[in-house]
């Protein structure tokens, strides 16, 4: 299929941009368009019925990194959620703290906590003097739906350590401890940790931070383009070897499981496309990039992340990817009577 900016034909064209304006800190933002005026991205058949649908926007990125297609809204602001950790993981490196491996995987994680999650995150606390107690983020079930179910067949109770971000706030305390910051409000956003994450993040994005607000977690979330999270990662690949941000994109590839987890998607595009970089955000954020220099983002609006794969799955295909895991991510199938009775499908 030959690259186009031009939208499915049952979605309208995309209109103007709206938003707040950059660089606006605090205060109420509107972010993309209202949902209505956004291109139906996935559609929800059931017994043949088609019962509802999921819109939002997508934006490629060429290997010069150029918009290659885009639909919908991919200029205005958006929180990217979890897709921002890679970001976040290369300010610790240019803060000083040295992690390299399934430690700083771990570091750009929303893990699914599966004991060797929970042991290395209390590992790196305790290797800088920390426990537990020192995290930021809220006690939380893993993630994972089975490996909560296990954690609360053994008794345990929702713990930090569980809490999917974990990983991130013990290596942001830990760039704390080495700096000699105080880790008492290492989550302020004016604290010297977060300026450094907003600084890379705007490096790395090539645009300003719109907006920020807080993460799930409890962390500073700061708003950019659909376009500028796939600059993001597009500079994260190609950045030269031995730099913090080619280093978190090369800790995160070889080690995916650290970074999701076992029966993750992130982990099955790592490992099912070489040398890719993927990071997945709550509310439906996924971002993508390739190591020839294309990248991807995407947003549904609803948060609906049951349309997340399928979308994903025929961006990656329409980008001419061609993997067995791209069939896998892109199976969502719709239950009635506990057999499979239809699916949500990709539109476009």
């Amino acid at each position: 299929m030959s690259a186009s900016t031009t939208p499915p034909a049952n979605a309208p064209a995309p209109g103007t941009q709206t938003g707040t304006p950059s660089g606006a800190q605090t205060g109420a933002a509107t972010g993309a368009r209202p949902s209505a005026e956004l291109p139906v991205l996935a559609e929800v058949v059931r017994s043949g019925f088609t019962e509802g649908h999921h819109r939002g926007s997508v934006v490629v990125l060429g290997p010069d990194g150029g918009v290659e297609w885009s639909l919908g809204e991919v200029a205005a602001p958006v929180y990217p959620r979890s897709s921002n950790k890679p970001m976040q993981a290369a300010a610790v490196l240019h803060a000083g703290l040295e992690l390299s491996g399934e430690r700083l995987a771990l570091a750009a994680a929303s893990h699914s906590g599966e004991p060797f999650h929970l042991e290395l995150v209390r590992t790196v606390l305790a290797e800088h003097g920390m426990t537990e107690d020192d995290l930021g983020c809220p006690p939380d079930l893993p993630l994972d739906r089975e490996e909560a179910d296990r954690f609360l067949a053994a008794g345990s109770l929702p713990s930090r350590t569980a809490m999917n971000c974990s990983g991130k706030h013990a290596a942001m305390l830990a760039a704390c401890r080495v700096n000699g910051w105080s880790g008492a409000d290492y989550l302020d956003p004016g604290h010297p940790l977060q300026v450094l994450v907003r600084e890379r993040i705007e490096a790395a994005a090539g645009e300003p931070v719109a907006h920020t607000g807080t993460d799930g977690c409890g962390a500073p979330l700061m708003a950019i383009s659909l376009t500028g999270l796939a600059r993001a990662f597009r500079s994260f690949v190609l950045a030269a070897p031995g730099t913090p941000e080619r280093r978190v994109a090369d800790a995160m590839r070889a080690h995916p499981e650290y970074v999701a987890g076992t029966r993750r998607e992130d982990t099955r595009l790592m490992r099912g496309v070489p040398g890719a970089l993927a990071k997945v955000g709550a509310e439906a954020v996924q971002a993508v990039a390739l190591p020839d220099g294309r990248a991807l983002a995407i947003k549904i609006d609803d948060g609906g992340l049951r349309a997340l794969g399928p979308v994903l799955a025929r961006t990656l295909a329409r980008m001419g990817v061609e993997s067995p895991v791209l069939a896998e991510i892109g199976d969502s199938p719709l239950l009635g009577g506990g057999r499979r009775v239809g699916e949500i499908r990709a539109t476009f």
